[in-house]
């Protein structure tokens, strides 16, 4: 009594889909999609931008214009 089987979670997939229709479950998901690859990306940008700070100092010139060019 305590878990739900497949067709409980079938039946309450088929209720969401008639109360919100398709097309706005496609642009939620859509919309969430964007939000984890946004997050992602920031978290991948910050991770890159503390990398330099706790490095010893000890990047050629080259290396530092291929940061700022980026």
């Amino acid at each position: 009594m305590g878990s739900f089987s497949i067709w409980h979670w079938l039946i309450v997939l088929v209720i969401v889909m008639l109360v919100f229709g398709t097309k706005k479950l496609r642009n939620i998901g859509e919309d969430l999609g964007g939000a984890v690859k946004g997050f992602k990306q920031g978290m991948k940008d910050s991770e890159a931008e503390a990398k330099p700070a706790q490095s010893s100092g000890s990047q050629t010139i080259e290396g530092q214009a291929r940061e700022k060019n980026d």
